[in-house]
């Protein structure tokens, strides 16, 4: 079991940083390659870069009155999420369909049931 995790290519979980502009002030997240990866994926399924994605992501968090003290936390959960979904047959994984076009409503409904 452990060689799958063990003899990965380590270039996945070496971390790079990326700066982008949120409302016009810079900042830097700092992620694993893995989860990079992960979020590129996702921007790109709706059409996006990487920071239009992050950026909208943190607009709707702060519309929806989260605390987004640990932001680099959150992105990673998103990634994680995006892949359980997928795993979860609750999202597509076919990349042609826009997550924006998905039932979100029905999507966490179904998700909640599974977890109860």
């Amino acid at each position: 079991m452990c060689k799958l995790f063990i003899n990965a290519n380590p270039y996945l979980w070496k971390s790079s940083t990326k700066s982008l502009r949120i409302d016009g002030m810079v900042t830097s997240v700092r992620l694993e390659n893995f989860f990079w990866g992960t979020l590129e994926e996702i921007a790109a399924r709706d059409d996006m870069t990487l920071p239009q994605m992050i950026t909208r992501l943190y607009h709707e968090s702060i519309d929806a009155e989260h605390d987004l003290g640990n932001f680099t936390s959150f992105l990673r959960v998103c990634a994680g999420r995006y892949l359980s979904l997928q795993i979860g047959g609750l999202m597509p994984s076919a990349k042609s369909i826009s997550i924006a076009s998905l039932d979100a409503d029905r999507i966490l409904m179904e998700e909640d049931k599974k977890l109860h």
